[in-house]
C-alpha cells in the first residue's frame, strides 16, 4: 500500500514512512494511493473490536513492520469496549455509540493508542527520539499524553489553547510525566494547529527534533478510527439487513473522515451527516459549494471549535456526494438537547454528543425514519461536568480512570503563538535532565 500527497508533489510512500512524516513533503496529507475492497462477509468471523481492525487496517499498512504487528497492536490498542446503547426507546430514536470508555475518556483513546504502539512496532530508537508534536481543542493532547507516558523513543508536545478547554481537559493535558510536554497557547486551536503545520514545514526544525503528529492528520490517528465505525455498521447490517447511516459531531473533520473512507472500502454504512457547532465552516461550504476557512469561536462543544478543519483537504480529495448533510448546532440548542435527553431517558450527554444528538431532531422526518441511525458519543459528560451540570440540573459522576486523573500533578509551558517560542521550546525539553 502506497500513500500519495493530497497535493500531489511528494513522492508516494509506504505507510511506516507516512507516519514518521505525518505531513507530507509538499504540506498535503497522505492518502492511500487504492483502497482494498471488503464486504460484511470478511468479517463474519471477527465479532470483537480487536478483530475486525486488524483485519480491515492490515492492507492499509501492507509492506511495513506494522503488518505483522497488526493483531498484537490492536489487541492492546483496543482493550475497552465502545457500546452501542439506545436510551430513547422509541420506534425511530437513533442508537448511540459510545466512544468514551477508553482511559482519557474521548473517542481519541482509539488512534492515540494504535500510534503509540505502531511507533513501537517501528522501532522507535531512544538515541533519537520521534517527537509527537500535537495541537489540541481538547480532547486529543489527553489521549495522547496517556497513549505517550513511559513509551520509549518518543516523546509527546501537546499544545493547547489558552481558556478555550475545560477545566479537567486542562488538567488532564498537563498531568503525564515523561516524556510528554503541554504547552498552553495563547490563541485558539487554530493558532495551535498553525504552529504544528509550520514546524512541520520548516525542514531543519522537523529534521533536529524528528517531527512526525498525532493529530487526524497523521495517518496513524484517523484509520484505526474507522474500525469503531465498521463494528457498528456490520452489527446493525447483520441485524436489520441495512446500512446505517451516522451521525458524527465533528471539528477537524478526522473522526467523519474515517466513517467516509471505512464506507468507501466496503463496509455498510448508509448516509453520512456531520453535526458542527457554531463554527460553520462545513456548513457553509455543504450549502454553497465553497470552502473557506475561518477564525474559530468559542462553544460549549469546544472539542470541536475548528474554522479551518484540516482533513477536509482530504475529504475534497475524493469524489463528491460523500456527505448527506452539514447540520450546525448553536449553543443554545446544544444545552436544550442535553437538558431534552436527561429528561426524556436520564441518558447524560456530553455537548458534542448532544449536538449530534439535535442534528438527528433536525434531520428531515422522511430521512429519520427510512433506516437506523447511529450517533456518535464522542467524549464522557463528566470531563465537561460545569456545563452539563448547569444544563440538566443533576450531578454528573467521574468513572474511576477519569477520577484518578485528579489526583495527578500538573505542569506546563506557556509560550507565544509563533513558530520561534516553539523551537525554543523544543530546545529546551530536548536537553538532557
Amino acid at each position: 500500500m502506497r500513500y500519495l500527497s493530497t497535493r500531489g508533489e511528494a513522492p508516494p510512500v509506504l505507510a511506516d514512512a507516512a507516519l514518521r512524516a505525518g505531513v507530507a513533503p509538499d504540506g498535503g496529507l497522505y492518502m492511500p494511493e487504492a483502497l482494498p475492497r471488503f464486504s460484511p462477509a470478511d468479517f463474519s468471523d471477527t465479532p470483537d473490536l480487536p478483530g475486525l481492525a486488524a483485519r480491515l487496517l492490515a492492507p492499509f499498512f501492507a509492506g511495513t513492520p506494522i503488518q505483522g504487528a497488526m493483531a498484537d497492536i490492536c489487541a492492546d490498542a483496543f482493550n475497552f469496549p465502545c457500546p452501542r446503547v439506545r436510551p430513547d426507546r422509541a420506534e425511530t430514536a437513533p442508537d448511540i455509540l459510545e466512544l468514551f470508555h477508553g482511559p482519557t475518556g474521548a473517542f481519541k483513546d482509539f488512534g492515540a493508542r494504535f500510534l503509540f504502539r505502531a511507533f513501537s512496532a517501528l522501532g522507535q530508537s531512544s538515541d533519537r527520539a520521534t517527537t509527537v508534536l500535537v495541537a489540541t481543542s481538547g480532547d486529543t493532547g489527553g489521549a495522547v499524553g496517556c497513549a505517550a507516558e513511559g513509551v520509549a523513543g518518543t516523546r509527546a508536545v501537546i499544545l493547547f489553547p489558552a481558556g478555550r478547554i475545560s477545566a479537567f481537559q486542562e488538567h488532564q493535558l498537563c498531568c503525564w510525566d515523561s516524556p510528554v510536554d503541554a504547552a498552553r497557547i495563547e490563541g485558539d486551536f487554530d493558532a495551535c494547529q498553525a504552529l504544528v503545520k509550520a514546524a512541520f514545514a520548516d525542514p531543519d526544525l522537523s529534521r533536529r527534533h524528528n517531527l512526525t503528529s498525532a493529530n487526524s492528520i497523521s495517518i496513524g490517528r484517523f484509520l484505526p478510527q474507522m474500525t469503531y465505525w465498521a463494528r457498528a455498521a456490520l452489527d446493525v447490517h447483520a441485524q436489520t439487513g441495512e446500512a446505517p447511516g451516522l451521525i458524527i459531531p465533528t471539528g477537524n473533520l478526522g473522526n467523519a473522515f474515517a466513517a467516509v473512507l471505512a464506507r468507501a472500502c466496503g463496509l455498510p454504512i448508509g448516509p453520512i451527516v456531520l453535526a458542527t457547532n457554531a463554527n460553520t465552516t462545513l456548513a457553509d461550504w455543504f450549502r454553497s459549494g465553497r470552502y473557506q476557512g475561518r477564525p474559530s469561536i468559542a462553544t460549549l462543544a469546544n472539542a470541536m471549535d475548528v474554522g479551518a478543519p484540516s482533513n477536509f483537504e482530504r475529504l475534497a480529495a475524493l469524489a463528491g456526494g460523500q456527505i448527506e448533510a452539514v447540520i450546525s448546532v448553536d449553543d443554545a440548542h446544544i444545552r436544550a438537547r442535553m437538558k431534552t435527553c436527561f429528561n426524556e431517558s436520564a441518558y447524560i450527554a456530553c455537548p458534542h454528543t448532544a449536538t449530534a444528538l439535535e442534528a438527528f431532531h433536525q434531520l428531515d422526518p422522511a430521512l429519520r425514519q427510512a433506516r437506523r441511525w447511529i450517533v456518535g458519543a464522542t467524549a464522557h459528560p463528566g470531563k465537561f461536568a460545569d456545563t452539563v451540570q448547569a444544563a440538566i440540573n443533576h450531578p454528573v459522576a467521574l468513572p474511576p480512570a477519569l477520577e484518578a486523573v485528579l489526583d495527578r500533578p500538573v505542569q506546563c509551558h506557556d509560550i507565544a503563538p509563533d513558530k520561534r517560542a516553539l523551537a525554543n521550546l523544543l530546545a529546551r525539553i530536548a536537553e538532557p535532565a
